[in-house]
């Protein structure tokens, strides 16, 4: 009979205990729940691997917006009865693991790493990430993510040191990766290489110098580079310097005496740039590099790894870049090849986002993947680089929003060869073995004396680029969770990360296991605060998801990041928002406990036919939204979810069919069905407050042991049936109407009052429920009709096609001024009618509608369509009231 729920629901009390009930189940793991049943044994797949987290910390609101859509995802495909693992894992993170502990070492012991040695300086490390591990992981359960934990990774374990090794030795051997003297970007802080996107680029405003170059007048930021040029460039086809020939030799003054400069015409030059000529520093410089490797020029080193001047640079030698710089440009000045400084020139530096050092681009001798380089697979050449850009254009992966797709296509056509070797001691050190002449790439060390390993380590990203396929038992192909769960389903990630990692997953796939890893890539946004600005101490609009959980509770949290969230788009977060969804948290809780505790039965078989208008319309209506919400999670449309399931709840379900039930009765069977669909359908993106409410249901109404595992829901009636929804929608809209008049007229809530209703052929569902607008209107008398003569001295509302006449002698003389609410509806009608002006020149912006998400382009045709729809009541209202506003 009746369940009582507690009064408030307190999510202090219940998310702890749930999480540890759910991992206690075991039904994280897709083989658990193969073997009671949740899903067959040849249930399609559904597979994700967690971006894992860098061991630097603690996460932050990005990491919680990643964790609510992915377990939103796959708590939906696991209720489906998909066969569903989603692989925890977390990133060791080298270079910025590394920076962190050198950090503290320093901090707190004034020491460098070199102070310690290698091998203990890596215990540091390994002590560092394990507790930083340890945190996410109870991070992560806080935000009830549903991980399978027996299947947790980390990518400098065992196994991925395995995999990582095997994949480099494949390469190595295909000739894919080599070692060779190229530019790279040189971190003279941290001293290492520095991958290209990890470069963070600041604006900084900067004097500009121009020099007298010969006969040539020359530009830069860096007259420290300028000691080695001694090429002048200039596009073939300017006319300017037509007079001059591509190999001409001129002898011309410089900044320590005469030099020969050679003139090179390239079409790298930007003519319309300064004055269209520039000279080059090949080894400073990755346009300059590219420049001199095509015309076979010589490249010399000015700047030396730790970021001083070198003997080239004569009374300089030996000086720190910054300090050098004014003296350099006092001595051109002296030498009258100084023609002018710009002030304030806004340009962007280099810099190790990892570290922080100022990136110095060095020529070095380092590791290398060639992403051009053809090689055989499946009877075909190819290439990495043909490889990336086939899996998205042929449509193997889908990238969602699809507007990424171009910025992906853009970024693939200007990819370089991939630096993968780092000076740094945490990571995966390259499987590369020396001795004397002799090297041996392997897997597994050389026996024998006298052999040493290569003191570097690799990218991160190389053994982050294998992880959809690394931790599925890769190299190991008949792995049993490699054949059933690869190409993984979706790779949900940042949109900042898209080239980091998503563009060299798609490359390790392709080549190490000749598909792709993954046929969707959902990219989130960024959290920023509520004036859309980004998120920093400096600001102080940092929030927390630990604090904000402890505040308002997980559930509060997970919709803030999900509601507002489309694939691509940045997602605005407040307190005030996540304190808004506690509220939602609470009225679904109030709506659970006042059913629950007022049943009169626990009977839940509804007889189909002893259902009236309301009862066929809230069966109707579910079922509409058990049909949109697993269209929107299948489709990825959670924001859109989240809102429809709001409406319905708070809307349909709350304000409308428990009022309604209210006044009929006997609504037990029906009021459980809804809510437990309800529960159902919410559980992907609100888990906790769903589970604890599901667990008070009638034990008949349960299908399985824990909400989390529940069968996706089916609509009720075979066939869907418009007609009660039409129906009731049109009792709403007068009552609607009719709380608008009282609203606006200021019509006590108490006073009654009566109404003509003319509705032609729908006159019955009026007449057969004056019951429920009396309840909801507080009105006296409702006269039905399908027709009559207009009623004297009456105001008309109009709602779609059905007139409301309310007599106007029923109200004291002067006490509403019926005529002031005619003047409102002409002023609401012109705002209308503009409205409806600016609504079709946007759907009439092809560019718009071609580009917007699909959903926000039906949001804003539906917004046409009810604009529409209350322009013709307006006109019609003021036309039926004419007479009274004379």
């Amino acid at each position: 009979m009746k369940q009582e729920l507690p009064k408030v629901y307190e999510p202090e009390k219940v998310e702890d205990r749930m999480y540890a009930a759910w991992k206690k189940s075991g039904f994280f793991n897709p083989d658990v729940c193969v073997e009671k049943g949740v899903c067959a044994q040849d249930a399609k797949p559904f597979s994700i691997v967690l971006p894992p987290p860098n061991v630097t910390g603690r996460l932050h609101i990005g990491h919680a917006v990643m964790l609510a859509i992915e377990d939103a995802m796959v708590r939906f495909h696991r209720m489906k009865g998909d066969r569903t693992l989603w692989v925890p894992g977390t990133d060791h993170a080298a270079i910025a693991t590394q920076s962190k502990v050198e950090g503290i070492l320093f901090e707190e012991e004034g020491k460098t790493r070199h102070d310690l040695g290698r091998e203990e300086f890596l215990k540091r490390v390994d002590r560092y990430a394990q507790e930083s591990h340890d945190t996410i992981v109870t991070q992560s359960m806080k935000m009830g993510a549903s991980l399978d934990w027996s299947r947790e990774a980390f990518t400098l374990d065992a196994k991925r040191v395995l995999a990582v090794r095997t994949a480099f030795k494949r390469m190595y051997e295909d000739g894919l990766i080599y070692q060779g003297h190229r530019i790279v970007n040189w971190d003279p802080v941290m001293q290492t290489t520095v991958s290209d996107d990890e470069v963070e680029h600041i604006e900084e405003k900067a004097p500009f110098y121009y020099f007298q170059y010969g006969p040539f007048v020359i530009g830069t930021a860096r007259p420290e580079t300028k000691f080695g040029d001694k090429y002048v460039v200039m596009h073939p086809d300017d006319e300017r310097y037509i007079q001059y020939e591509n190999g001409q030799k001129i002898e011309l003054e410089w900044i320590n005496g005469p030099i020969l400069a050679t003139v090179i015409k390239d079409e790298a030059v930007d003519r319309d740039f300064g004055s269209g000529v520039m000279t080059i520093t090949p080894w400073h410089d990755t346009i300059d590099f590219d420049i001199a490797q095509r015309h076979g020029l010589e490249k010399e080193q000015i700047i030396d790894y730790d970021g001083k001047l070198m003997e080239i640079a004569g009374e300089f030698a030996g000086m720190p870049i910054q300090d050098a710089r004014k003296k350099i440009i006092e001595k051109l000045e002296q030498k009258g090849l100084l023609v002018r400084v710009e002030e304030n020139y806004v340009h962007n530096i280099a810099t190790n986002s990892r570290g922080g050092g100022v990136i110095e681009p060095q020529i070095k001798k380092q590791w290398f993947i060639a992403v051009n380089k053809e090689f055989e697979q499946s009877d075909r050449r190819v290439t990495l680089k043909s490889l990336m850009r086939d899996s998205v254009k042929s449509g193997q992966i889908t990238i969602l929003p699809q507007r990424f797709e171009k910025i992906y296509f853009h970024w693939i056509e200007n990819l370089r060869d991939w630096c993968i070797s780092r000076q740094i001691w945490y990571g995966h050190r390259i499987p590369v073995w020396y001795k004397g002449d002799e090297v041996h790439v392997a897997v597994e060390p050389p026996t024998g004396e006298g052999w040493q390993q290569d003191p570097d380590t690799l990218d991160t990203w190389f053994s982050a680029g294998l992880w959809t396929f690394s931790t599925l038992g890769w190299p190991d192909e008949t792995a049993q969770d490699f054949s059933i769960y690869h190409p993984t389903t979706v790779l949900e990630t940042g949109y900042d990360i898209l080239f980091f990692w998503v563009a060299r997953m798609i490359l390790m796939a392709r080549y190490h296991v000749g598909h792709i890893p993954f046929q969707y890539v959902y990219l989130h946004g960024l959290v920023r605060d509520e004036k859309g600005r980004k998120m920093s101490k400096s600001l102080g609009n940092i929030i927390d998801p630990l604090d904000v959980i402890s505040k308002y509770g997980t559930d509060a949290v997970r919709l803030s990041l999900l509601i507002g969230s489309t694939p691509g788009n940045d997602v605005k977060l407040s307190e005030e928002k996540i304190a808004s969804f506690r509220n939602f948290s609470n009225k679904l809780w109030n709506i659970s406990r006042f059913i629950l505790g007022n049943m009169t039965t626990e009977e839940t078989h509804i007889d189909s036919e002893q259902l009236t208008l309301a009862d066929k319309w809230i069966l109707a209506k579910t079922d509409i939204l058990i049909r949109e919400i697993t269209n929107d999670y299948e489709n990825f449309r959670f924001s859109v979810a989240g809102e429809k399931l709001r409406d319905f709840t708070w809307g349909d379900f709350a304000d409308w069919y428990l009022e309604m039930a209210k006044i009929e009765g006997n609504k037990d069977p029906i009021l459980l069905h809804v809510l437990k669909n309800l529960l159902i359908l919410w559980h992907p993106l609100i888990p906790f407050v769903t589970e604890e409410i599901y667990h008070s249901l009638p034990a008949k109404l349960k299908g399985r042991d824990f909400l989390l595992v529940e069968k996706w829901p089916k609509p009720f009636f075979p066939e869907q049936d418009a007609s009660p929804v039409k129906k009731i929608q049109m009792i709403r809209d007068a009552v609607l109407s009719l709380r608008m008049f009282r609203a606006e007229m200021h019509i006590p809530y108490k006073t009654a009052f009566d109404i003509v209703i003319v509705a032609g052929d729908d006159a019955g569902i009026f007449k057969g429920h004056t019951a429920i607008l009396k309840q909801f209107l507080k009105l006296g008398e409702v006269n039905v009709h399908e027709s009559c003569e207009r009623p004297a001295r009456s105001f008309a509302l109009c709602s779609g096609s059905v007139e409301m006449f309310i007599d106007t002698q029923q109200f004291s003389e002067n006490s509403i001024d019926f005529g002031s609410y005619i003047k409102k509806m002409d002023q609401e009608l012109m705002s209308v009618v503009q409205y409806i002006h600016r609504m079709k020149k946007k759907l009439g912006n092809i560019p718009f509608v071609q580009n917007a998400p699909r959903e926000i382009v039906a949001q804003e045709k539906q917004k046409l369509s009810d604009a529409l729809l209350r322009k013709n009541i307006l006109e019609r209202s003021i036309e039926l009231n004419k007479d009274l506003s004379r």
